[in-house]
């Protein structure tokens, strides 16, 4: 299988996306889609779209972009913890 650096296919506005929206960035980028369209995909889009998104990019990228993924890891660990943490402060309020 040929290796696929991350940098060639996508640029900084993908990534800044990804970081903010990565729902809807996951929902219009038919790439990821068609590729990981099964019932996982849309389980963890729902439910921890971060977690899905560093599951994918290390799935396609470690081999050409380790440092890469070990940063969307850390973003997705920390991003959900704090986003699920917020909406339960909220409902409590």
């Amino acid at each position: 299988m040929e290796q696929v650096n991350f940098w060639d296919v996508h640029g900084f506005f993908f990534v800044f996306f990804m970081c903010f929206f990565p729902r809807l960035t996951m929902l219009f980028g038919t790439a990821v889609v068609s590729t990981f369209g099964g019932p996982l995909f849309w389980i963890g889009w729902l439910l921890a779209p971060r977690l899905t998104v560093a599951i994918i990019g290390t799935t396609i990228y470690w081999d050409t972009n380790p440092i890469l993924c070990v940063i969307t890891w850390l973003w997705a660990l920390g991003g959900e913890s704090t986003e699920k943490s917020a909406v339960s402060k909220r409902r409590e309020s």
